[in-house]
């Protein structure tokens, strides 16, 4: 959420007429290479420093060569919120390896007043 809400809040005016779905899918992955932390991404060259700037040359180079390498995914600690993000290699995936678990509309307004909220 904080990801996509980066990056609709980057246009000269925030989308009053969109309509998001959060879907919550269960995923089952083989071999998902794991980036524990800040830490291991500096270990690959990461500028953690810079890390939520839009500068994404060097984790496209992770990326390319984790798939190289035969992971289905990378998980890795998000840029823009506590969590962790879950980066898919869908080719590397079967359709039965997806399914909704649940959605329901996205209400931007209480959203942010949320995230507000909760980085208080």
């Amino acid at each position: 959420m904080e990801e996509i809400h980066f990056h609709l809040s980057r246009q000269p005016v925030f989308p009053s007429k969109i309509q998001s779905v959060l879907h919550r899918i269960a995923v089952r992955t083989r071999r998902t290479l794991k980036l524990a932390d800040l830490s291991a991404l500096s270990a690959l060259g990461i500028a953690t420093e810079s890390y939520g700037d839009l500068t994404y040359e060097r984790s496209q180079e992770i990326g390319d060569a984790a798939f190289f390498l035969g992971f289905d995914g990378i998980l890795a600690p998000s840029a823009r919120w506590p969590c962790q993000n879950l980066i898919l290699f869908l080719d590397r995936l079967e359709p039965e390896d997806l399914a909704i678990t649940a959605s329901e509309p996205v209400d931007w307004n209480q959203w942010r007043t949320q995230r507000k909220e909760k980085r208080n």
